[in-house]
């Protein structure tokens, strides 16, 4: 079997939503807002973040358009309020230990919204060849980058936080993967 590299991150992003789902399956609203100790976000605003995030850099940023928060899903996400975003003169991102403590997230309808993420950032992806992969991107503080190695840290956040998710779920005694 010939896999090209296009083929290899869908099937890497498939694998980590899956995970991600998973980890989130059974979860309670009181877990999801339940405020660990020290300065670590509760579980449902890290996975708040994990989906606007992916929206936001797939249907905004590389796609073009606008994000699906705030199109077809305005309103429909499921959480109370978006994330503070970095506004003119302000690099990186702000701090979002305030939002995390404070916002509602109704897991049903955040899970809707993350499936159509998800779904969009497939076509995406469905859309490149390898070749695209190296098309080179400047992120502003960040650097410059080229579309696959942006793609690849895009994943690894997606895993990144889902082990979070996983630990904050084990420190309210459940079980964190769901293997």
């Amino acid at each position: 079997m010939s896999t090209n590299a296009v083929s290899l991150l869908r099937a890497q992003f498939k694998t980590a939503h899956e995970v991600l789902e998973g980890t989130m399956q059974g979860v309670t609203s009181e877990q999801v807002h339940w405020t660990p100790p020290g300065v670590a976000n509760p579980l449902g605003a890290t996975c708040v973040h994990v989906v606007v995030s992916e929206d936001g850099i797939f249907n905004g940023m590389l796609k073009g358009g606008a994000p699906l928060l705030a199109s077809t899903w305005a309103d429909k996400t499921g959480v109370s309020e978006m994330p503070p975003m970095p506004g003119p003169g302000v690099d990186g991102l702000p701090p979002w230990n305030e939002w995390a403590r404070q916002v509602k997230v109704d897991l049903s309808a955040l899970h809707a919204y993350a499936q159509a993420v998800f779904a969009a950032s497939d076509e995406y992806l469905a859309s490149l060849n390898d070749e695209a992969l190296d098309r080179s991107m400047d992120l502003g503080s960040l650097g410059q980058h080229t579309l696959g190695s942006f793609l690849t840290t895009m994943l690894a956040n997606v895993n990144w936080h889902t082990g979070e998710i996983a630990c904050l779920k084990g420190l309210q005694g459940a079980r964190g993967y769901p293997f």
